[in-house]
């Protein structure tokens, strides 16, 4: 990696750091993730979460393993529903898998810190009895056994170990009130610690890079209405994964409950977790509660996130430059796409009351977010503007995006049709073309 590549990821990078720190976590490990070899990987990265100061809970999966145990024990897996039933042979088969598991979790945390950023870290794991859990009981006439579900959450507990800097480990075995053990899904306790802690995220890991659209890439953002329709439209043509499937499932009950995103990431991809947490776009898929990116209007302290994104145009020459001094007088005109606390776009509608038109301008969007037609967005919502205040037209002026304005319905006119304050100011040496849209 070139010096320049490592300083704009870690500055890139850097506002993530600040925003995720003191927030609570859930990260939901399933058990084709802990086989897999990049498994210490993804340790090691909880970890490094961890010293950033996020308050991580691990809940670990292992259907795999339970699988794979009950057919050495000679045991048939039931199923009713795509829920297992289990009987009490099961259960001691999966109570020696659960145990494994915990073990070479705590283990492999702590050993595969050597040799890694983490190195001489001290982790503190804390297992215990958080959950309380219920039978799921009988349902059409099928006794699904010692299989339960949540019935508590000590969440006092849990924010006293978050509190004292410990990663909470949990896995799918939890007892009730009357000492008997019960199989739960890892995605159902994820999913009520995360909506009894009221935790920031839920994320969890699948095969593929989140959900993927019909040409193979991953969708960015699902609102949770529309991973319920895409979920319905990959189990009708046979594409679902039993895991992925559950998560998403859980993550829409989460989003529900107010757990505000759920990322969906690869556990085959090294580092996926990092750069879906710590990079603007992202890798995986989130489902949330509300959009990561709003349009709104821009305030004054708003001042320095347009500036970085208009210099780099003012310094090629494609923008007229502005100062400090005129984009604080002007700023109220400006409308900006916000991600994650950062300005990725913006655009300005100038009055020109008394020729009763306005001027689209100063429209960017940051290079790494042009691939989704914000501009678009941008100029639709300046055009409503304009037409709520009665404006007659819209004119552009622009030097390189004269066939983008025509496609949105610009012509091209001449210098006479500008308003008579524009006219006076127009730059003959620039020579931009200038673009009026009726309205």
């Amino acid at each position: 990696m070139r010096t320049t590549e490592l300083v704009d990821g870690f500055r890139h990078s850097a506002p993530y750091v600040n925003a995720h720190r003191g927030k609570t976590f859930v990260v939901m490990l399933g058990g084709e993730a802990l086989t897999n070899s990049h498994s210490r990987g993804i340790l090691n990265d909880v970890a490094l979460l961890h010293s950033l100061g996020i308050k991580v809970v691990l809940v670990y999966g292992a259907r795999p393993q339970i699988d794979d145990g009950l057919k050495m024990a000679g045991i048939a897996p039931a199923y009713h529903n795509g829920v297992r039933i289990t009987d009490e042979d099961t259960l001691k088969v999966i109570k020696q898998v659960a145990g494994a598991t915990q073990f070479d979790i705590t283990a492999r945390l702590s050993m595969s810190l050597g040799n890694t950023p983490m190195q001489n870290a001290q982790i503190n794991l804390v297992s215990g009895n958080f959950v309380i859990a219920q039978p799921l009981g009988v349902d059409d006439g099928v006794d699904f056994c010692l299989s339960g579900k949540v019935r508590r959450i000590d969440t006092q507990g849990l924010k006293r170990q978050l509190d004292n800097n410990c990663i909470i480990l949990m896995g799918p075995i939890a007892a009730s009130v009357t000492g008997e053990s019960f199989n739960l899904t890892a995605e159902e306790v994820a999913t009520q610690v995360a909506i009894k802690l009221k935790a920031d995220k839920i994320i969890g890991f699948s095969e593929t890079n989140g959900l993927l659209d019909e040409h193979g890439n991953a969708i960015a953002e699902l609102m949770p209405n529309q991973a319920t329709a895409h979920l319905e439209a990959m189990e009708q043509n046979g594409s679902a994964c039993t895991g992925t499937t559950a998560f998403i499932k859980a993550s829409i009950d989460a989003c529900k409950n107010g757990v505000p995103r759920c990322h969906l990431v690869s556990y085959l991809d090294d580092g996926a977790l990092l750069q879906e947490l710590f990079s603007r776009e992202g890798i995986g898929t989130q489902i949330v509660t509300e959009s990561a990116e709003r349009l709104r209007r821009a305030t004054i302290g708003d001042i320095g996130g347009v500036l970085n994104l208009i210099r780099p145009l003012e310094e090629q020459g494609i923008l007229v430059r502005r100062s400090r001094e005129q984009l604080e007088m002007e700023i109220e005109q400006f409308m900006l796409i916000e991600r994650d606390n950062l300005v990725i776009g913006c655009a300005a509608l100038y009055p020109f009351e008394e020729d009763n038109a306005g001027e689209f301008a100063c429209l960017v969007v940051h290079p790494d977010y042009r691939d989704a037609d914000r501009g678009s967005v941008l100029l639709n919502n300046i055009i409503g503007q304009a037409r709520v205040r009665g404006y007659s037209r819209l004119f552009a002026l622009t030097t390189r995006s004269i066939h983008w304005f025509l496609e949105h319905g610009f012509n091209i006119v001449e210098v006479d049709a500008l308003p008579n304050k524009k006219k006076q100011l127009y730059n003959y040496q620039r020579r931009s073309k200038i673009l009026a849209l009726d309205l």
